[in-house]
């Protein structure tokens, strides 16, 4: 048996004792001769074998607080290390200032527990609005994360620690949504309800950021180093760029790159269609289309119609006769300068976008069109998007995807 296979048996029945009960203080005495070497990279293996023989990944998530107080020695001195403007390096910089709010909010709940009531502290309250709108901005910070370095992550094979950081991200969001609601409501409120709940609340997120934030820096950033390539991090830094950053991230310096070409996708196989964000079969492609929960069609910019989806519940008739039509001949003639009108100014660049709606057999139809233009600007052509809004104009509340 290998050194390296010896170790990960060893870490992984640390991490099931762990598991079955077992005190972490002894047990990081008993393994801290073995533990001493111990890298990020190798705790990722362990979690991504154990869910592999049947551990839960919430279990993992349970016990990561515990893996983190028998690995910190070791994880410490492996802390990920980036240059200015590398990905890693802005969202580790993003985790210093979302700490140093975290501690301002906790400091102000703090500093107005001596005080009476809301008139006292009107300075105090408009400090705390200017941290729920910092925090808000931090939604950057991990959107980020979620779709560009997880992926990524994901595409070497690193899959369990993204999945508990992202399970994470959704309880800090739901402490940040509490807390924006304790903050606008706070004249409803008793005053000395409001500081105890505000005071809970910093404490909590606080805590849950500073752990988060560790568990990052020191486990999935330095597996992430490790793992992806420096082609990879180039492009995940257009990606970045492309996403925007939060109002309080430091301008990471410029990408000095040639002009990126439209990637075309490696080994596209015969009858597949090549874009810029993936790959279709005909078959797909269309069936996509006419699964859309809109009717749309497409009016080319010589304005003649090239396409139209067959959706189930269509709205209005369409049929291929029409394929290859001027689409002033498809609108009755006193509604033609109309189209003509809409259609000059998406061609000028007047404007992008028109809506219109209207009552069709007691239902509510919504009907946009879309100038469809080039990356260039150069005009394409015309998008008419049809919707029954009927029920969505019901939608009350929320409704969670579980």
């Amino acid at each position: 048996m290998s050194e390296l296979s010896g170790k990960k048996d060893i870490l992984k029945e640390l991490i099931k004792r762990l598991h079955e009960g077992a005190k972490p203080e002894e047990i990081k005495e008993e393994f801290r001769e073995v533990l001493k070497d111990v890298t990020s990279t190798e705790i990722v293996q362990i979690e991504e074998e154990l869910v592999k023989e049947g551990m839960p990944r919430e279990e993992i998530q349970r016990l990561c607080e515990v893996h983190l107080a028998v690995f910190r020695e070791s994880l410490e001195r492996e802390q990920a290390s980036a240059p200015a403007g590398h990905p890693i390096h802005t969202l580790m910089e993003e985790h210093k200032i979302l700490l140093s709010f975290a501690d301002e909010l906790k400091c102000t709940a703090g500093e107005m527990k001596g005080a009476k009531d809301f008139d006292s502290v009107s300075d105090k309250m408009k400090h705390l609005n200017h941290l729920a709108e910092h925090l808000k901005e931090s939604e950057s910070h991990y959107v980020r994360e979620e779709n560009v370095l997880f992926p990524y992550l994901e595409k070497h094979g690193v899959t369990q620690p993204p999945a508990i950081m992202w399970t994470e991200h959704n309880k800090i969001r739901e402490m940040k949504k509490n807390l924006y609601s304790l903050v606008d409501t706070h004249k409803d409120m008793a005053f000395q309800d409001f500081i105890r709940q505000l005071e809970e609340s910093a404490v909590s997120l606080a805590d849950m950021l500073s752990s988060h934030f560790y568990k990052e820096n020191n486990i999935l950033f330095p597996t992430a180093l490790k793992v992806i390539t420096g082609g990879e991090w180039k492009d995940i830094r257009h990606q970045f760029d492309e996403l925007g950053y939060c109002c309080f991230t430091p301008e990471p310096p410029r990408l000095v790159t040639e002009e990126k070409e439209v990637p075309t996708p490696k080994r596209a196989t015969e009858g597949m269609i090549p874009l810029e964000t993936g790959t279709f079969s005909k078959d797909e492609l269309e069936a996509m289309l006419n699964t859309l929960p809109v009717d749309i069609t497409f009016v080319d910019k010589e304005d003649t119609v090239r396409y139209f989806s067959q959706s189930k519940d269509r709205i209005f008739a369409r049929t291929k006769a029409v394929i290859g039509r001027k689409v002033q001949l498809c609108h009755p003639q006193q509604s033609v300068h109309v189209v003509n009108k809409l259609l000059e100014d998406f061609k000028s660049g007047r404007r992008d976008a028109a809506a219109f709606w209207i009552n069709l057999e007691g239902r509510l139809i919504y009907i946009r069109y879309f100038a469809v233009r080039s990356q260039k600007g150069d005009y394409l052509g015309c998008l008419e998007v049809s919707q029954d809004i009927t029920d969505i104009k019901k939608i009350k509340g929320e409704k969670k995807l579980l």
